[in-house]
């Protein structure tokens, strides 16, 4: 049952109940009918709802620049997908829709909302397991409100934020049925994510969680941190918190890709492995209704639009690189080509199935989500030193990336970076090169300068670093790249041009779902 009371739908017992109770007919009673919070043990249990079983990872992954067009023979897609290719407003219902990701991101700063709440109707974080609750609801409150306003707004821009529309940044439970909501502007929700997150970070711990690697534990906090200063363009703090994830030795933290290049190669074993919870590089991982697991799989899947051999070979993963040819990954890309399936395809996210009736063989897909990684952090790091011109420091970042994941006896040095980037020509939508032309809202250097150069390479390595798992979008977002949506011939490659999305075009922020503009929230604007 879904209604919209107001512009949002949010009441109060719509995750608190998810934990704490059943809530039957959930809008026809009000919120003072819900279970007491009344004890550190509910509160904890409470938090388990403050992450969305609802992602974004699918369709950002699909409105980036990592899927091609396989042509319209190619019958496996639907009205969801299609609609989420052509940057249309989505109408279609799905488990991975922008509707299901708005509804269950709120549902989740619900859930932190109560928590807070109950902890103040307790007086207050008495306790060190209060004060980390505390900290963990306030992180989940700025976590999911930075990623709604990072799907449904333009990316932040410091000349134009305090008049972009973002999205509602809800500090409080719901008390009764019937509430009108505003829109916050870009600038308020990142000056309240902020200030929420500030105000976690020196209470973050994990001392009462059963496994801190689905919750906000410490190095998961600082890397979120890390992250959304990097897109607030305040690259000292993003440098700050990243080096208090990566520590004195970064190199022990990454993943440890020579391992998986030891592994039995299947498709399960590997995935299965890239979202272990005892790995130093897995710092939170999220669980969700899913079929990521069969679009970027060695399935048929969704597989009209997906990471085709040109886009390995020309833009990303087996493109020409500073590496040169002679390098190799230690966990390759794997390629599948048959009738209406041609893909080149990392092994990451598992396909994994829950069976609600195993004799009649129905259930829902899942998959778990690595949503906060070391080695996003290490280039993020990265990025942040080439804003502040410490070329030779980003370059060793980006050194240790590139030997991490595959073997090469080459050093990235800045000279190195600069001198190959200037020889390859900029991309255009017909003909593929590793190198788009940049357009963001912060000022860099022209093209063809050191800095230019240097964030190049680390977009490239992050696209690598990140493929499959729905960040693209972001970086397509916050650098102004233009994507050129194009259908491939027979032979694989780009044979015209259907669309583009240019730097200013207002698509470029998901629509706000349909149900939610019906009861009068305001619309992004749409040519």
């Amino acid at each position: 049952m879904k209604k919209y009371n107001g512009y949002i739908a949010i009441l109060a017992c719509t995750a608190a109940m998810g934990v704490l109770g059943a809530c039957d007919d959930y809008l026809s009673t009000l919120p003072d009918n819900r279970a007491q919070i009344d004890t550190e043990d509910k509160i904890t249990s409470l938090l388990v709802a403050a992450y969305p079983e609802n992602g974004y990872y699918m369709f950002t992954e699909f409105m980036s620049d990592n899927v091609d067009d396989t042509g319209e023979s190619n019958p496996y897609t639907d009205r969801f997908l299609d609609q989420v290719y052509a940057w249309q407003d989505v109408t279609e219902d799905d488990n991975e829709s922008p509707e299901s990701f708005w509804q269950s991101s709120y549902q989740a700063i619900a859930a932190a909302n109560h928590a807070l709440q109950a902890i103040e109707e307790m007086g207050g974080p008495t306790t060190d397991k209060l004060r980390q609750a505390k900290a963990e609801a306030l992180l989940c409150r700025a976590y999911n409100h930075f990623m709604l306003v990072n799907v449904f707004a333009r990316h932040y821009n410091s000349a134009t934020a305090d008049k972009d529309p973002g999205v509602t940044y809800m500090t409080e439970p719901e008390t009764t049925v019937m509430v009108h909501y505003e829109r916050n502007s870009v600038a308020e929700v990142y000056r309240l994510v902020e200030q929420d997150l500030e105000e976690a970070l020196p209470d973050v711990g994990d001392s009462y969680m059963t496994v801190p690697k689905y919750h906000f534990n410490p190095t998961a906090a600082y890397a979120f941190a890390c992250r959304f200063y990097l897109y607030y363009e305040k690259w000292e703090k993003a440098i700050e918190y990243a080096d208090k994830v990566l520590g004195s030795a970064p190199g022990n933290m990454l993943r440890d890709y020579s391992y998986m290049g030891t592994m039995t190669q299947s498709y399960e074993a590997v995935s299965q492995h890239y979202i272990d919870a005892s790995l130093n590089c897995n710092l939170l991982l999220t669980t969700g209704y899913s079929d990521m697991g069969l679009a970027f799989g060695p399935y048929y899947v969704w597989k009209r639009y997906t990471h085709v051999p040109y886009l390995s070979s020309h833009e990303d993963a087996e493109a020409p690189n500073i590496w040169g040819n002679s390098a190799s990954y230690y966990s390759t890309a794997k390629h599948y080509s048959a009738t209406n399936l041609s893909c080149a395809i990392f092994w990451r996210l598992p396909y994994l199935f829950e069976y609600t009736d195993a004799v009649a063989g129905i259930g829902y897909s899942h998959c778990v989500f690595p949503t906060l990684t070391t080695d996003e952090c290490l280039l993020n790091r990265a990025e942040a030193k080439v804003m502040l011109k410490r070329y030779n420091e980003a370059a060793e970042d980006l050194d240790l990336w590139m030997h991490n994941i595959m073997r090469t006896n080459v050093t990235v040095t800045p000279d190195l970076v600069t001198t190959f980037y200037n020889g390859i020509d900029y991309s255009e939508p017909l003909e593929s090169t590793q190198k788009k032309h940049l357009h963001p809202a912060f000022d860099i250097d022209a093209e063809g300068s050191v800095q230019e150069c240097m964030l190049q390479c680390v977009l490239g390595f992050r696209r690598i670093e990140t493929l499959h798992l729905g960040m693209r979008w972001f970086d397509v977002k916050r650098y102004g790249i233009e994507i050129c949506r194009r259908m491939l011939n027979a032979a694989g490659n780009p044979e015209k041009q259907t669309d583009i999305l240019t730097v200013d075009d207002p698509r470029r922020a998901m629509q706000i779902p349909q149900k939610v503009r019906d009861a009068g929230y305001e619309p992004n604007p749409r040519n």
